[in-house]
């Protein structure tokens, strides 16, 4: 058989079930060898989209993802959707294709040094260069892009090792243990939070697995210990429940950070320094017990005092069978903070203010999606106020990268999330300046029959900047664009469009989308004008007198 037959054997011996991407005549061989394969091919419109597909796919299965390119200029627009997913711990395999390697006719034409560029943004790098090495290569590739902490992998496939014969064997996934964290470890970590006055658990993006979601809610029904969460740690445990605190979503200030600070041990769970950090440690402070799959890695404002390291699940549960709900435990500077945060929250949420408010927005949304639905959040400054203001009822249902924090991945993200779930409310949620930049795939989710809900929210500037611009007492500038008639562009990639033209009208047309067949665009007009307001000046002044 042609070694392309045999990679794509490969990739459905290892359970690809979808390949993202665009193909180019040095794909062509493999492109043949996937049109008699299990695996569906998703053609997109930019490599970009494709990555970002493939990198949600892998977030919400635990499985690679995977996204095809071609040569120059196809391999390098995977660079960003690289980087987001090694940052955010996502399994993705990319694979590129490159000219001959053994007699090429084209000279440096289209040639860029593809495995060399990847080499900062992922875990493995390979060119193949021998149909020989195509089991082994996909084998290793997949293992590390799924192992602890996933992310990126690369293979580059160059046309004429495609076209090579092979009659080499697939090599079959091994049976693989995570290693566990050690007796001495567990005791520590017990008797440090057995000993705090007011411990509290934070929990992180390393945390967001099945099994350590079920294992933490047994927990915190043991203890009663409050939890707060990162962004990327939204929904692990149910938010709806008292003793969450509230999500990290600004840097300093926020009722959250005050609670966070009243802490003398914090139980940091699954949390990765790659997220803003959701507390600073300083000598002589709160003491960090750090649970993870890897030990920590120290700066000046983390330096973990335990560190138990092993599987998250097998050390919470070791941590749960020993430990001893304490009688001196005080936890109500906590809940002061919580009821405080959530009174803070729940204002504005029947705000009638026409463009639509953030605070209405994000109440809204929450209205109509159900405990699994999935909301896809582009970058903005809205990410803050759904972080903050929108509660996760199950783990990844709010997928928002707060790692790169790219703009451009809501709606490739959110079609990743329809063709996992097939069942379930998906909705986009993007600003205007993210959507534009894949919104060709619109017409992708069009021609793929999807059921979506994308919501634009329409400022016609960079919105995320000018709250920062204002809160520096910054003169406006060098901000501000122009959209199109996003209802008309809509329709022109037979999608359909709606406009919101009052506050009162957003919960039913997002109800009638969700219910209706087809890809939905909702333009909704935002005033982010009281940004600065609320999320910097009113926090600081009301939290601080918690």
């Amino acid at each position: 058989m042609k070694a392309s037959d045999l990679f794509v054997k490969a990739l459905e011996n290892e359970g690809v079930e979808y390949i993202f991407g665009i193909p180019g005549e040095e794909n062509l061989d493999l492109l043949e060898s996937l049109s008699a394969s299990s695996i569906q091919l998703v053609l997109t419109r930019h490599e970009q989209a494709a990555g970002f597909m493939a990198a949600t796919y892998g977030r919400l299965t635990g499985k690679a993802g995977v996204c095809l390119a071609t040569l120059g200029p196809g391999a390098t627009n995977l660079v960003t959707a690289a980087a987001y997913a090694q940052l955010g711990g996502m399994p993705m395999m990319m694979i590129t294709g490159q000219k001959p390697i053994k007699i090429s006719k084209q000279g440096q034409f289209q040639i860029v040094d593809i495995v060399d560029m990847m080499r900062s943004l992922t875990k493995y790098t390979k060119q193949l260069v021998s149909a020989a090495n195509v089991p082994s290569r996909v084998r290793e590739a997949m293992r590390l892009a799924q192992e602890e902490k996933p992310g990126a992998v690369h293979l580059e496939l160059p046309e004429d090792i495609a076209r090579e014969d092979t009659n080499q064997s697939l090599i079959p996934a091994s049976l693989v243990r995570r290693p566990i964290a050690e007796d001495k470890s567990i005791r520590a970590a017990v008797a440090r939070i057995e000993k705090a006055k007011d411990p509290l658990l934070l929990i992180g993006a390393g945390a967001n697995r099945k099994l350590t979601a079920r294992v933490l809610r047994k927990f915190i029904d043991k203890t009663g210990i409050p939890f707060v969460t990162t962004q990327m740690g939204k929904g692990v445990v149910d938010e709806r429940d008292p003793l969450f605190l509230g999500n990290t979503a600004l840097s300093t200030g926020d009722f959250v950070h005050r609670a966070t600070g009243s802490a003398d041990v914090i139980v940091n769970i699954g949390h990765d320094v790659v997220e803003k950090p959701p507390f600073f440690m300083e000598p002589g402070g709160v003491e960090v017990i750090h649970v993870n799959f890897s030990s920590a890695a120290v700066d000046s404002v983390y330096f973990p005092q335990v560190e138990v390291v092993g599987d998250i699940a097998n050390s919470l549960w070791q941590i749960g069978e020993a430990i001893t709900p304490q009688p001196h435990w005080d936890f109500s500077r906590f809940l002061r903070s919580r009821n405080a945060g959530e009174a803070h929250v729940a204002l504005g949420i029947d705000d009638d203010r026409f463009p639509i408010y953030p605070q209405r927005l994000v109440a809204d949304v929450r209205k109509v999606m159900p405990a699994d639905g999935i909301i896809a959040l582009d970058n903005g400054v809205y990410k803050i106020w759904f972080a903050r203001n929108y509660k996760a009822y199950e783990p990844n249902t709010v997928l928002l990268d707060n790692a790169l924090a790219t703009m451009g991945a809501g709606l490739p993200s959110a079609m990743a999330a329809r063709l996992v779930y097939p069942d379930r409310r998906i909705t986009a949620i993007c600003g205007d300046g993210g959507f534009m930049m894949n919104s060709q795939e619109l017409e992708t989710a069009v021609r793929l029959g999807m059921q979506l809900v994308v919501v634009i929210l329409r400022d016609d500037a960079y919105g995320m900047i000018k709250w920062k611009q204002a809160h520096m007492n910054l003169k406006p500038f060098g901000l501000d664009y122009g959209n199109p008639d996003f209802v008309k562009y809509a329709e022109s990639y037979g999608a359909h469009g709606h406009r919101v033209k009052s506050a009162a009208t957003l919960l039913s047309t997002l109800e009638q989308c969700h219910e209706s067949p087809g890809v939905h665009v909702i333009d909704v007009p935002i005033d982010y004008s009281e940004n600065d307001q609320i999320l910097n000046r009113e926090i600081q002044r009301l939290s601080s007198r918690v």
